[in-house]
């Protein structure tokens, strides 16, 4: 059996309305002045926003302004209002837009380093970023675990991640009942990010026996939970399970990372200013052809995970997904970039998946999903 090591130093709570008991609980890590993080005004509307500021005993400055591809532009906004109110920490509430810009916050606020070049140049984040506590009202991203803040700079055409243990939250609250009101397609693209996390840190080489157990439970959720909510969006029972997966793959992409679908999307999330489920959505039944060249086993028992039917992998994975309507291509989201110039713009470590290896692959997985 493969040895392996375990981190994960963020203290998580998860259960239905856990939120009010968690934030009591860690008062002395939210200190008494916060910088509350949001994406847009849903949560606000819903009442969701207000209800968590009266349940903190520290007094809250509010950034509301990140959007789905969290721009360093936004960034530096909500920094401004970190350093000039002197937080004591910073609360990602949302998404893992919200939560990722919060992380990148944490690291600003206090460092006089601007933080495009903390994504430029991969500098090490400081031992003094402050705590950050994470709230996810999505079930997909796994951020409210992961040691990395994927953000933006639209003016250099660049996606890429902030990482290194410090960005890891201090504090993860998993509520599922955030994620009862989402609309269709957030769900479905989401939802897909978390089958996407445990495929590749499955097919990964950095995988273990702990993480292989956890993809394993992850891929059999989303293949029964997913469907469910493609044909009705008030099953809470397949929304808590979403939640759990989601949250358990968090586990799996701080010690174990993704493949190369990820790494793929982040240039069509910057050209096309989609999600990043629809983008995966996109890559994935060319990934899945490739990957099984070099991982055979690994994508079959995936994909019989899933509960696809029988055919050649990227038929399979086309088909689970035409049962929900998710079927699209690269261009479809609006892409008007050719494979190489999108190939130019990945960046980071490919080497965690073995299809890295073959000549072109990148441009050769561009171009098949276009």
């Amino acid at each position: 059996m493969k040895s392996y090591q375990l981190s994960m130093n963020t203290r998580t709570y998860f259960g239905n309305r856990c939120v009010e008991e968690a934030v009591k609980k860690e008062k002395n890590v939210i200190g008494s002045r916060t910088l509350l993080i949001t994406t847009g005004s849903v949560l606000n509307d819903l009442g969701f926003v207000e209800e968590l500021a009266a349940w903190l005993d520290a007094e809250v400055f509010f950034y509301n302004k990140v959007t789905a591809n969290p721009d360093v532009a936004e960034i530096r906004g909500a920094i401004k209002i970190g350093k000039e109110n002197h937080v004591d920490s910073v609360i990602g509430f949302g998404g893992g837009s919200a939560i990722d810009a919060a992380k990148a916050a944490a690291i600003g606020i206090v460092s006089d380093i601007d933080i495009e070049e903390y994504l430029l140049k991969g500098l090490t984040p400081p031992v003094d970023t402050l705590p950050i506590i994470a709230v996810p009202t999505t079930a997909g991203t796994g951020a409210e675990l992961s040691k990395g803040a994927i953000i933006s700079s639209r003016e250099k055409k660049i996606k890429s991640g902030i990482r290194g243990e410090k960005v890891a939250p201090t504090v993860a609250i998993v509520d599922p009942t955030y994620t009862f009101k989402l609309p269709l397609t957030v769900t479905l693209e989401t939802g897909f990010d978390v089958f996407a996390h445990a495929a590749e840190s499955y097919c990964a080489v950095k995988a273990d026996p702990f993480s292989e157990m956890l993809s394993e439970k992850s891929i059999k959720i989303v293949g029964g939970a997913l469907p469910r909510l493609a044909k009705n969006l008030d099953d809470h029972e397949a929304r808590e399970m979403m939640s759990f997966a989601s949250h358990i793959m968090g586990y799996n992409v701080k010690n174990i990372g993704n493949c190369l679908p990820h790494r793929l999307q982040y240039p069509i999330g910057v050209v096309t200013e989609t999600s990043h489920g629809a983008g995966l959505i996109a890559l994935y039944p060319t990934w899945m052809k490739y990957e099984s060249a070099v991982n055979p086993t690994r994508v079959k028992q995936t994909l019989d995970w899933l509960g696809c039917e029988e055919g050649k992998p990227e038929e399979r994975i086309r088909k689970w997904l035409d049962r929900m309507n998710l079927v699209r291509t690269i261009t479809d989201l609006g892409n008007e970039m050719s494979a190489e110039k999108l190939a130019d713009m990945v960046s980071g470590n490919l080497k965690n998946d073995k299809l890295a290896d073959i000549d072109n692959i990148i441009v050769t997985l561009y171009k098949e999903s276009m």
